[in-house]
């Protein structure tokens, strides 16, 4: 696998940025400044960044347990334990996993994402979340998922990258409408509706720092599920989907995200 782009050490990066909030080290100086300054105007965002972990986590062992053994996770970002691919393979050796990502950092590390169980594929699809087409066309695609059955298409803190002209909801679309029915959707999203201030100084941050970042309500971020059927407990806060243990309601604001799966009939 080979890439003809560098990594621009000068310019911060998303996937680096939540690298550093998740306690990762692959990350540089400019995305650690980056953070620095978000986490002036949010400090409670390396929180919310844990959050959106333990919701994939728990998002992938509820699909496993409806039986969905395959899985196409775009926004991947940098590898972090436990990945989705681990999860997966705990509950199920078989299961088969395509991650996505367009930084050539994590790129870079392709190969600890696809650490593969012996009876069970992973693989690595270098694409953009943007361009639904070149992932669903990617040899890697095809080779390692079979389409006749459900696959879970996992766009986790992925979408508020995304600006409203590049139609995020035309992206869920063009993905889901190449899934076979009993497909599910896994989406987490950030927004301001628990703490619009401090969410309208971290998206400024963001974007100062050379990262488009929007937030979306909660109508907004439920009508990306339109057509799809929400699994209980439907579009709430990602730390209050199927908790482990109940949280107090300051949480909220600390979490900055809805997140949602939903059904392909």
């Amino acid at each position: 696998m080979t890439d003809n782009r560098v990594v621009d050490p000068t310019k911060p990066s998303s996937a680096r940025i939540y690298d550093f909030f998740l306690g990762g080290k692959d990350n540089y100086e400019v995305d650690r400044e980056a953070a620095a300054k978000i986490l002036e105007v949010w400090p409670t965002v390396a929180s919310g960044v844990h959050h959106n972990r333990d919701f994939m986590t728990r998002a992938v062992r509820a699909l496993s347990d409806l039986g969905i053994r395959q899985f196409l996770d775009i926004g991947t970002g940098i590898p972090t334990e436990p990945n989705l691919h681990q999860t997966a393979q705990e509950l199920n050796p078989a299961a088969r996993v395509v991650y996505v990502d367009n930084d050539p950092l994590v790129l870079a590390y392709a190969h600890a994402l696809m650490a593969s169980t012996a009876e069970g594929k992973v693989a690595y699809i270098d694409a953009d979340a943007t361009d639904p087409h070149a992932i669903l066309s990617a040899p890697a695609f095809a080779e390692t998922l079979n389409l006749e059955e459900p696959v879970a298409v996992s766009l986790i803190a992925v979408l508020h990258f995304i600006r409203d002209e590049q139609d995020p909801r035309g992206i869920v679309d063009t993905l889901m409408n190449a899934m076979a029915p009993g497909s599910y959707l896994v989406i987490s999203h950030i927004t301001a509706d628990f703490d619009p201030e401090t969410m309208r100084r971290a998206l400024a941050t963001y974007r100062a720092s050379g990262v488009h970042a929007q937030n979306r309500n909660r109508d907004e971020v439920t009508r990306l599920f339109d057509g799809y059927e929400l699994l209980d407990p439907g579009v709430v806060g990602v730390h209050r989907w199927r908790p482990r243990s109940e949280l107090p309601e300051w949480r909220d604001a600390e979490a900055g995200c809805w997140a949602g799966v939903a059904r392909k009939s």
